[in-house]
């Protein structure tokens, strides 16, 4: 979709506009929208993977939560796999399948 910009900060800075700009977008059906301009964000391969596995910490975290409530149910009959599970994610991080292979219940 083709739109139109307009540089609400500076006007002479439409076609380059710099971290923090505040810019009107006028699309060809009509819509206006208006936004702060933010630098794209790139980062270093090894940035990346510090994102990556602060990512998959957050997501193996939030699968342990969420698991929690069978570690007091001793006579549930999925207990088991659960807890196998739930071992795999504490090891996760120190494995070499971190970050790329998820553990999975």
């Amino acid at each position: 979709m083709n739109y139109t910009i307009i540089n609400l900060t500076n006007s002479e800075r439409s076609e380059n506009p710099i971290e923090g700009d505040y810019l009107q977008y006028t699309y060809e059906n009509g819509v206006v929208t208006k936004q702060h301009y933010h630098e794209p964000l790139i980062l270093s391969e090894s940035e990346l993977l510090e994102q990556t596995e602060e990512e998959s910490r957050a997501w193996r975290d939030a699968e342990l939560q969420s698991t929690d409530w069978i570690v007091p149910l001793t006579d549930h009959p999925q207990r088991s796999v659960y807890m196998t599970y739930r071992q795999a994610l504490r090891d996760w991080p120190t494995t070499e399948d971190f970050p790329a292979t998820k553990p999975t219940l």
